[in-house]
């Protein structure tokens, strides 16, 4: 039998001995594992290596993405290009177990690999895969893309990482206390706990969540017939169903799901902690949404002569590593698109998914504007946009290239392709402005501002997700005045972007240019406050603190099973 405990290089520190396991559909751990999408996938990365640096019992649960997210690549024209191709992982080890799994009323074989904690520094992380000769090839496609466009291989993805990952648990023997769903996507393992331990009550005690998600519109669901008829209850009637979580109107959400399903769940800022309350509260039976803000690995993600600069409190140090690591940033900039940047030069990244509400051209609004402040040789600017729109979204693929087409031209503005963990580390070491320009409150976290400030880097933010927990306006960040609720989209869209706008060209410019001591201080407070409490250890310890210890005192049978009492243990 394969034993777990002998994978991981420590002894368990008392504090975190509590046996966990944690569900992720994706996971950003190091740059050649490339079975991740963006922030989900970053922020659960940084997750398995902190607990591993405090010595946690906590092992990973996610799935072996043949052909990864996407590659990002550019057609003859420089537009964008999605490819998808197969990828092999020798630094994987193969557990040579095999076991079944039921979808849509078949036999899948699944087959584990491991990835071993000496190889990335991290507990360790087992990752699912149908792609195997055992399985026809449909049935081998479900492990192939993370998130397919197709609704019933995205169900069975949801089977295969959460029934699949619990089963997995049982045939290694290993005890099992917590069930941490990063998500809802892993939401079956429920229904596999509900039909093993036969008491809603008893899985109630074992499952915690993290919802990610701010709008309703955005959390996934289903109808419940295709939902049985795909297996995902795991042999359990839809009565059975109906009784345990009571899915309103033959459908089923998955977050409001697992909320009815989990002891207790966290938001992943304390402002997407309060949205997430508004947003369900007025449902029966969910169980009590705190805050867990999320944070980053600041192992992994920070410069150590950047580092070691800030702890001698070295101005030159560190305006001279800045310009280095500008450098390595500016020879990629350069290999992709021709283009040769300046480190002398203010450099404004915008990196993250491609997704509407997140306004990647909000900077391009006014765009006559924008011109005049990118043509000013006296106080030139440099951009860099970066990031992975969903290869079937279309709106934000167009988005992507309109960005490039508007900024071909100018020898200071570039769009970027590749935006994963190496470019993404190149991208915030690199830079001197993060820009951050969500829609107000559709940000529920938004990590990246985290490892730019990290890095030297200065947010230059909407005040949304984790920034109002760390900004304090012209001392360690600049803050992009937001529009009033009451208003129009379209309305805040424009005088938001005047507002980016005016804090550039009257504010941030003038003072890199005119006051550098100013902005050297606005640089080193950024860096000291943006830890310890954004590094992601003290994350893995509240996740501990504030889920994993937490006990049911009260369980009731009826609709409001979900409101009871929760006591730190």
């Amino acid at each position: 039998m394969f034993d777990v405990s002998r994978l991981f290089p420590y002894s368990f520190d008392s504090k975190y001995a509590k046996p966990a396991a944690y569900f992720s559909m994706e996971f950003a751990v190091d740059q050649p594992l490339k079975i991740y999408s963006g922030g989900l996938g970053f922020l659960a990365g940084s997750h398995l290596r902190s607990a591993y640096e405090l010595k946690q019992n906590l092992i990973g649960i996610g799935i072996l993405w043949k052909k990864g997210y996407y590659d990002q690549e550019r057609n003859q024209d420089q537009t964008l290009r999605v490819s998808f191709r197969d990828k092999d992982y020798h630094f994987l080890a193969d557990t040579k177990i095999l076991f079944p799994i039921i979808i849509h009323g078949a036999r899948v074989y699944v087959k584990a690999f491991l990835l071993k904690p000496e190889v990335f520094q991290t507990v360790p992380l087992f990752l699912l895969t149908t792609d195997i000769p055992e399985n026809d090839f449909l049935a081998q496609t479900i492990s192939h893309r993370l998130y397919d466009p197709n609704e019933t291989t995205r169900i069975a993805q949801s089977i295969l990482l959460g029934a699949g990952g619990a089963k997995l648990l049982d045939i290694l023997e290993r005890h099992t206390d917590i069930y941490h769903m990063n998500e809802g996507h892993a939401l079956p393992l429920c229904f596999y706990l509900l039909d093993k331990l036969k008491d809603l009550n008893e899985v109630k005690k074992r499952v915690v969540f993290t919802t990610h998600t701010p709008e309703k519109a955005g959390n996934e669901e289903h109808s419940m017939p295709l939902l049985n008829n795909m297996t995902f209850f795991n042999g359990l009637t839809p009565q059975q169903v109906q009784e345990a979580v009571f899915p309103e109107n033959g459908v089923l959400n998955y977050t409001l799901t697992a909320l009815r399903m989990a002891k207790r769940a966290n938001g992943v800022s304390q402002l997407h902690g309060e949205v997430s309350r508004k947003m369900w509260n007025s449902y029966d039976g969910i169980c009590e949404i705190t805050a867990i803000t999320n944070a980053q690995n600041k192992t992994y993600w920070s410069d150590p002569a950047l580092d070691e600069a800030l702890e001698r409190d070295d101005d030159n140090a560190i305006s001279q590593r800045k310009k280095e690591l500008k450098h390595k940033l500016f020879r990629v900039v350069a290999n992709q698109t021709g283009k040769l940047f300046d480190p002398n030069v203010l450099t404004i990244v915008w990196a993250r998914r491609f997704a509407a509400y997140k306004r990647a051209n909000l900077i391009l609004s006014d765009f006559n504007r924008f011109l005049k402040i990118a043509r000013n040789k006296k106080h030139p600017i440099q951009i860099i946009w970066a990031g992975k729109p969903y290869p079937e979204d279309f709106g934000a693929i167009n988005l992507f290239n309109e960005i490039f087409w508007k900024t071909k031209d100018l020898p200071n503005c570039t769009v970027v392709t590749g935006y994963e963990l190496w470019l993404s580390g190149h991208l915030k070491k690199g830079s001197d402005l993060w820009l951050n320009n969500p829609k107000l409150y559709h940000e529920a976290s938004g990590t990246s501002g985290m490892t730019a400030a990290m890095n030297a880097s200065i947010n230059l933010s909407i005040p949304d997700g984790w920034v109002p927990e760390f900004s304090k306006h012209g001392k360690n960040c600049f803050l992009i005045k937001t529009a009033e609720d009451s208003l129009p989209q379209e309305e805040k869209d424009k005088i938001e972007a005047q507002n980016l706008l005016d804090l550039l060209e009257h504010e941030i410019i003038p003072m890199y240019y005119e006051r550098p001591e100013q902005w050297g201080e606005v640089v080193k407070n950024s860096m000291r406050d943006v830890l310890p409490f954004f590094d992601a250890g003290r994350m893995a310890h509240e996740y501990y603190e504030k889920l994993y210890n937490y006990e049911v005192q009260e369980s009731v049978s009826n609709k409001s099973a979900g409101k009871k009492e929760l006591q730190k243990l």
